[in-house]
Parts: structure tokens; C-alpha cells; sequence
């Protein structure tokens, strides 16, 4: 875990429209829930972990873990996601300077991510942070000061766009750069569909 006081929100709350509906990340991966994996890579890195899902939560009550709905009404996107984590941390760990997000259907983004995310955010801890690598910005992986959470509120109740991107040019911003290693494969990747799946199942078996 870092040294400065975090808490964590796995977003799970995606339509998973390109895989027939319904929670992709309880899907199996390794003879374990996606969703497993997830947790397990991100308890670690923080002191404490919320999931961000819609509807029934008892359909997550294998993991132990507190479950927050989108506090904005309709699908909203994964800044709904993040605002429900931020409240949340607000009201149970007022000691969290922020919440490291990642998304529920990534199942090997870095273990390290959260030290990388704080060393890009330096000494200001009203900076957001996003992960970027080989080119490309990874805006539902990131550090995002609790602070931020009425701006956000505002945002999405008031603003034309619920991009993240959009919301996030409005504050100070930096970028954790994750440069890919040789021949390694892309710890961003996400399942999308059910190629995808399989694609994953390979990657966990070699990886075991």
C-alpha cells in the first residue's frame, strides 16, 4: 500500500452491451470471477476498497465488500462511478486524500498503479492524475482528490457532456506515464466481448 492515505472504487456499473448484458465482471476468468482478480490487484494498493455497481447489490455479496450506486439518476458513465466513490470515501474514510478508480472489466491493469499515480501528482494532492500509455489516456484509471467531488456533482447535474476527459480540463491535470516493455502485453487491456474473454483466459493461464 502507498503511503498516503487512499481508498480505491472498482467501477463496475458498464451496460456490457457487447457481451449480452448483465455483469461481465462476475464472468469466470481462471476458474475465479473477473471481478476477483480486480479486488485482488487493488486491496494492496489502498486502505480501503468500494465497488460501484447499480441494482441489486446482493449480487456482490460474495466479496465482502461495500457496494455504492451511481448517485445520478439514468446511466451517467464512469464519472457517476467516480462521484459515488468519492462520497463514499468522504463519509467512511475521512482520512483519504483521494480515490484510485479502476475499471471492474481490466483485470490486469499494473499492480503498482496507485504508487505510480501519487509519484505523477507530486506534492499537490488537489491534482488529478490519469494513466496514459503507449499513446493513449486511460481516464477511468486514475487519482482523484476528494476534494473534487461537489465540482463533479455539479458537473454532471448541470453540464452539456459527461465525458471524463471533459470534467477532468477543468482541474489541475497530470498524466502517470506507463511506458509498455517489450514484447509485454497491455496491462490496460479490457474485456469487451466474448473473443475478448478468451483472449484473457489465455493471458491468465500463461501468466499463472
Amino acid at each position: 500500500m502507498t503511503s498516503a492515505p487512499l481508498a480505491g472504487c472498482i467501477l463496475a456499473g458498464g451496460l456490457a452491451r457487447r457481451m449480452g448484458g448483465g455483469d461481465k465482471t462476475l464472468l469466470p476468468l481462471a476458474g475465479a470471477p473477473m471481478l476477483a482478480r480486480v479486488i485482488s490487484r487493488l486491496q494492496p494498493q489502498v486502505g480501503a476498497v468500494v465497488l460501484n455497481a447499480n441494482g441489486d447489490a446482493g449480487r456482490f455479496s460474495r466479496f465482502g465488500l461495500p457496494v455504492v450506486a451511481d448517485p445520478i439518476e439514468g446511466f451517467a458513465g464512469p464519472l457517476a462511478g467516480i462521484l459515488a466513490g468519492l462520497r463514499w470515501a468522504r463519509a467512511h474514510h475521512g482520512e483519504a486524500q483521494g480515490v484510485i478508480s479502476v475499471a471492474g472489466d481490466t483485470p490486469f491493469y499494473p499492480a503498482d498503479l496507485a504508487r505510480r499515480l501519487l509519484e505523477a501528482r507530486g506534492p499537490d494532492p488537489e491534482r488529478i492524475v490519469l494513466a496514459r500509455s503507449d499513446g493513449h489516456m486511460h481516464p477511468v484509471f486514475g487519482y482523484w482528490p476528494v476534494s473534487v467531488a461537489d465540482s463533479l456533482e455539479r458537473f454532471l447535474r448541470e453540464g452539456t457532456t459527461r465525458k471524463v476527459l471533459a470534467f477532468v480540463d477543468l482541474h489541475p491535470i497530470s498524466a502517470a506515464a506507463f511506458p509498455p516493455e517489450p514484447g509485454a502485453a497491455d496491462p490496460f487491456f479490457n474485456i469487451n466481448t466474448p473473443e475478448d474473454l478468451d483472449a484473457a483466459e489465455t493471458r491468465a493461464r500463461d501468466e499463472a
